[in-house]
């Protein structure tokens, strides 16, 4: 899979992780310069950052701007509207998808009619439209706080029988050990406290059930790490591992995906750059605890002039930093197919 930033290549540095190898494993790999055959749809071989340059990234100093559940549900009451023809192609593509899902586990539920699966985020039912290949329809719920997102959703012939349900990622609305596979593609960048996400996927969770969540990345071009950063939640590895291990996960797997156009670039950070994959071991409640919400989507509460003000301001800011990721798809494609030469089949793997 397309991985982390690696070396150089006029100026765009570019790099590929491989699906299921440990940091050690894949630098080993990589410094080799060799694919191995098993290792699906390898493509450049380059080396990656040492500890130190990824250290070298300053933290996030502040929360996105879309980052925040009133913000996201008008940001999303828009971008519904083109979701599926403008985003999935540059950002979330059905190659991505099936990869992703592959390690959810969902081959575990054929001859299951118990198999229960929950698509946290679900919006458009794109990531959705994947899950009902391994699993029954009527076995599947979808969940979101967007009723124009799953309007569309429900719209699709392919996704007759889902149950949906409007709800909090932070606050699901359903009994602790339920589920047998939670999956969340998309939507965890939205979470203001990803923390209190990954938890409640843990809670839901039956023991020995299966926690995947699919996500951005976040840039190391810093340019693009302003956007970034100013837009929403973009989560570095790190980050992921330490949510998933606070919350009671164990047997972590991570995989790196990114749109075949991009050829392997990654240092603007991407949209849909991870999958993270947890198992439930012990039945019940997190290992974390955590205290009261920090926000609550309350669209019933009038807001004062000063929540007006906050909200506009952060919503039509946000809006333009997102656009700058509307944008740059287009200059990376072009760049990759101008500059970047891809091996033909036959030069992909020296064993």
């Amino acid at each position: 899979m397309f991985g982390f930033v690696g070396g150089s290549a006029g100026g765009l540095s570019l790099g590929v992780h491989q699906a299921g190898l440990s940091s050690t494993s894949r630098q080993a790999t990589h410094r080799g310069g060799l694919c191995r055959r098993q290792q699906r749809r390898c493509r450049i071989v380059s080396a990656l950052p040492s500890e130190g340059a990824a250290a070298a990234v300053p933290p996030r100093r502040h929360q996105g701007l879309i980052q925040h559940k009133r913000e996201a549900f008008w940001f999303y009451r828009f971008l519904s509207i083109v979701y599926d023809t403008i985003v999935n192609p540059f950002h979330w593509t059905v190659d991505m998808r099936s990869a992703s899902l592959r390690q959810a586990g969902l081959g575990d539920a054929s001859g299951r009619a118990d198999f229960k699966v929950l698509d946290v985020g679900g919006g458009t039912g794109f990531c959705t439209e994947g899950i009902v290949q391994y699993v029954a329809p009527a076995q599947v719920t979808l969940l979101d706080q967007s009723p124009h997102q799953m309007e569309i959703a429900k719209r699709k012939p392919t996704l007759r029988g889902v149950t949906f349900v409007q709800g909090d990622a932070e606050a699901l609305p359903f009994p602790t050990d339920s589920f047998d596979r939670v999956v969340s593609a998309g939507s965890i960048e939205y979470w203001p406290e990803p923390q209190r996400g990954i938890a409640e996927a843990y809670r839901v969770l039956k023991q020995g059930g299966l926690a995947t969540i699919i996500g951005p990345v976040r840039a190391t071009n810093p340019i693009s790490r302003f956007f970034c950063d100013l837009w929403m939640l973009f989560p570095t590895e790190e980050e992921y591992r330490e949510w998933f291990t606070r919350a009671g996960f164990t047997d972590l797997k991570i995989s790196y995906i990114g749109p075949p156009a991009y050829k392997g670039i990654r240092q603007h950070g991407l949209i849909m750059g991870l999958t993270i994959t947890g198992r439930k071991s012990m039945p019940g409640e997190p290992r974390i605890q955590l205290g009261p919400m920090k926000e609550r989507l309350d669209q019933s509460k009038p807001m004062s002039l000063a929540e007006r003000v906050v909200f506009l301001g952060r919503w039509f800011l946000g809006c333009i930093a997102g656009f700058y990721y509307f944008l740059l798809p287009f200059a990376i494609m072009i760049y990759a197919a101008l500059f970047i030469r891809m091996p033909r089949k036959s030069e992909d793997v020296v064993a």
